[in-house]
């Protein structure tokens, strides 16, 4: 049996499942750095096709989460940050 390593978990065993639980990769920031204007950040948690990544891949905070979502809908409303940038 091949095990995998992960960079978000520590080393995990089919029967002595120890696993480390993920830490919000916007701990750090605070609710004014999560910001419609912030570009860079947000283009960390959208897709190449444009789409909000979900929790689950990124790691972030179900609040976090919801911040990020609202910042990301309203650069988009203003035009900073592309609904689709790659063409299908």
């Amino acid at each position: 049996m091949m095990r995998k390593r992960n960079n978000s978990y520590a080393y995990v065993s089919n029967k002595t499942g120890y696993r480390r639980s993920k830490v919000c990769p916007l701990e750090k920031y605070t609710r004014e750095d999560i910001d419609y204007k912030n570009k860079e950040l947000l283009s960390k948690f959208t897709s190449d096709y444009g789409r909000i990544l979900p929790r689950r891949l990124t790691g972030v905070s179900a609040k976090k989460q919801r911040m990020l979502r609202l910042a990301i809908i309203r650069a988009r409303f203003l035009a900073l940050v592309s609904y689709c940038t790659k063409k299908v």
